[in-house]
């Protein structure tokens, strides 16, 4: 018996499948002589001062060198303030007493700070002339120690 004729679409894939392995055996070698193409100096990339990557390794005549302690992560480490610092002068912008709170405007810094009845050791009305200490709470900086200003 003679053998079967060979479609177009048989003979396309035996030549596929041919190139295939022809291409995977022409890979093996060269993979085996080193010519890869997967050269480590290839793959080194360098960063530089800008956090830029490039290929070219950095200039060692404009290498920085920094002091490890000088490198601060997360929080700053708290400063005590001054004497000078501590003690501010303000105008009381608003406080309802029915309520017992109030905003006083920090002469220094322009800002509004909040004022609760707990924290006045004279009684105060609006447009009064302060002094005052900042304390930090959970809700943002409070004057406490609030006295008028006897100037």
């Amino acid at each position: 018996m003679g053998r079967a004729r060979e479609t177009f679409g048989k003979r396309e894939n035996r030549t596929k499948q041919e190139k295939k392995r022809k291409e995977k055996e022409a890979k093996r070698l060269d993979k085996k002589d080193g010519r890869d193409g997967n050269n480590m100096d290839e793959m080194i990339a360098y960063v530089d001062e800008f956090g830029r990557i490039s290929s070219t390794p950095p200039d060692l005549t404009k290498r920085v060198v920094i002091n490890a302690e000088d490198i601060q992560i997360g929080v700053p480490k708290y400063v005590e303030p001054e004497a000078g610092e501590i003690t501010r002068t303000g105008i009381v912008a608003f406080f309802n007493e029915s309520k017992g709170y109030g905003f006083i405007n920090d002469l220094a810094s322009k800002k509004s700070i909040f004022v609760h009845i707990n924290g006045l050791v004279d009684p105060i009305k609006e447009n009064n002339k302060v002094t005052f200490e900042i304390v930090d709470s959970p809700k943002g900086p409070n004057a406490v120690n609030v006295k008028l200003d006897k100037q």
